[in-house]
This record gives structure tokens, sequence and C-alpha cells, in this order.
């Protein structure tokens, strides 16, 4: 298990690296994208926070990836076409067939109505590499425990094992109850998307995927369809009809329990896209620190100081995961837990 864990430093070491690196870069793009313009700090952070039509990576032509357009009216129907088209060659955004790109949203030229946007976004990309990463991961850490029945776990699978147990004995299993198995699957689902979305993040140009309000709200529904779907007559009679509590005060107790079924999600979704976009503001902040000030010595205390940062980024993304995972399967264990109560006279 040592070996495993030293290969883990080296990993983490690796991305804190490229990730530094990678935003010295970024900002150095957007500093020298228009020279004759002052360098805004606020504009290069919102443009690396927030989801975008194209996937920028470095300065030049070629560190550009232009993400397709899919839209829908009612006067022409579904139409797509290249994020390029919005762009001419000094990367001004310009109208197309018809449509206009302001601020990320896209509306028809001559009306001015918002259209129906189903594009792929840098976001909506990167759900899906993380989608893939996924299976390609534990494809390999399955077929290693069918070649390796009965023997001690090797590469992949001696990595995500102890993982997995950590969250089946230490979060799901205590927090869930004796029916646990049943929710193992979809936990393990949350925290593994989770934990390899933020570590995504944290990679040189990549996007604010569980930093987008949009993918927390919907892992946050997830957990609030099961939970509510799965609870028993125990849970929903706490509710509606808390036992042991005087009548007077069940008018004003069952607002609360009502009002407490939509803020768990609303919590969930807040907490980890608050988290995770905020330690991004942080250490794009330092980075511009060097451009605004535009002095060696900042630069390198910034540096060093993001590097430190990064590293926590990177204790963060762990640690949010489990966060969610933890509170999901508390929710969870809470509606299917059977409740008994004593007649006391």
């Amino acid at each position: 298990m040592s070996a495993v864990y030293k290969r883990i430093k080296l990993i983490l070491l690796v991305i804190a690296l490229m990730t530094t690196s990678g935003l010295v870069q970024s900002a150095q793009a957007a500093e020298g994208a228009d020279s004759t313009k002052a360098f805004n700090a606020s504009e290069v952070i919102l443009h690396h926070v927030l989801d975008d039509h194209i996937w920028h990576f470095f300065d030049g032509h070629y560190g550009t990836w232009y993400l397709p357009i899919i839209v829908y009216t009612k006067e022409r129907g579904l139409e797509s076409f290249s994020s390029h088209h919005f762009y001419n060659e000094n990367h001004e955004v310009v109208p197309y067939n018809g449509y206009k790109l302001e601020h990320n949203h896209i509306y028809l030229e001559a009306t001015g109505e918002q259209v129906l946007d189903l594009s792929i976004t840098k976001n909506v990309a990167t759900l899906f590499i993380n989608a893939i990463i996924l299976l390609l991961v534990f494809t390999a850490v399955a077929r290693g425990y069918k070649k390796n029945a009965g023997k001690a776990p090797k590469g992949i699978q001696a990595l995500i094992e102890p993982i997995i147990v950590f969250v089946r004995d230490e979060v799901v299993k205590p927090n869930v109850g004796p029916k646990y198995e049943k929710f193992l699957p979809y936990l393990l689902t949350l925290f593994f998307f989770i934990l390899f979305g933020n570590l995504l993040g944290l990679l040189p140009g990549a996007s604010n995927l569980t930093g987008n309000i949009a993918v927390t709200a919907t892992l946050a529904i997830g957990t609030f369809l099961i939970t509510n779907l799965s609870g028993n007559a125990s849970y929903w009679g706490h509710i509606f009809w808390t036992p042991g509590v005087p009548l007077p005060l069940r008018i004003i107790i069952l607002p609360v329990e009502i009002l407490g079924i939509f803020t768990k999600p609303i919590s969930l979704a807040v907490r980890l896209f608050v988290a995770i976009t905020a330690g991004h503001i942080v250490l794009l902040s330092l980075i511009c620190l060097v451009f605004v000030f535009g002095s060696v010595y900042v630069g390198i205390g910034s540096s060093l100081i993001v590097m430190f940062i990064n590293l926590i980024e990177l204790l963060v993304a762990g640690i949010q995961a489990y966060v969610f995972t933890l509170f999901s399967s508390l929710y969870i264990g809470m509606a299917v837990a059977e409740h008994h109560h004593d007649d006391h006279h």
C-alpha cells in the first residue's frame, strides 16, 4: 500500500504544478489578447468560472476548441453549426445566419428573442469526458476483480478499492443502515462523479463543472427524489404528524418540516457550487495579481501561495465529494429508518 500512496502523492503534485502553470498561461493569453486594452482581472476570472460556447486552452488559433451550437426555434426548427461562425479573424463576436451571441446567450438577430439553446458547451463537454473516464476506470477495475479473483488487487484496482471500501463502510453503511446495499451503487456513483469532476476542474484549461449550479442542482435533485420516493410511513409520519408533540405545536412544526424537505437538496447544491467556485476564484485572483502589479517579487510570492492553495484545493476536491455523499446517505437513511416509539403514561 505504501507504493500506492507514493504514486498518489506524485500524481497530486504533478496536477498541482500543471494547474499553476496552466492558470498562468491562461492569464497571460488573456492579457496578450489585446495589448491596447488594460488587464481586466474580473474578466479573466469570470471567463474561467462561467460556462462558454468555446473552450479556450491557450493563446492562438489552435488553442481554442469551437464547440457545436444546437438551437431550436418554432419558425426555423432545429439547427446546428460550429461556434466558430460567431467569431471573426480578430476573435470578435459577430452575428451568423440570423443568430447573435451575447453574454453566452443566443438570440434571434431580427427580433432579439432568446432561442432554446441545446448546445454542447464547455461544461457539457466536460460532463461527457467525466462520464467516459468513469466508465473506463471502473471497467478496468471490474476486469481486475475478475482477473485477480482471490488475489491481492493490482494496478488501478489497488487504487480504487480502498476508496470504495471507505465510502461503503464509513459513509453509506453507518448512515443508511441495514438497507444500505440498495442505495450503495447510486451513492458510489455520486461520490466518484463529484471527485473526478472536482479533479478535472483543477487541470489546466479545464472547465468549472462541479462549480456550475445546474450540475450540482441536478445531483441534489437525484438525492431528493431517491430520498422521498424511498421514504416509509414512519418518515412521512414524522413530517406530517410528528409524534409526541402537542397539537398546537404541530401547526407550527408542520410547515417547518415540509420546508425542510426542500432545503436539504438546496443546501447540497449550494454547498458544492460555492466551495468549488470560491476555490477557483481565489486561485485565479492570486494569479491575476502578477499582471495587475507587474512585479517579479509579487509573481514569486503569488506563485508560492498558489502552489500551496492548489494542494489544498486537491484536498477540498475529495472533501466535497465526501460531504455530498455523506449528507445524501444521511437523508436517505432518515427516510428508510424504522422508528419505534414507546407510549408514556
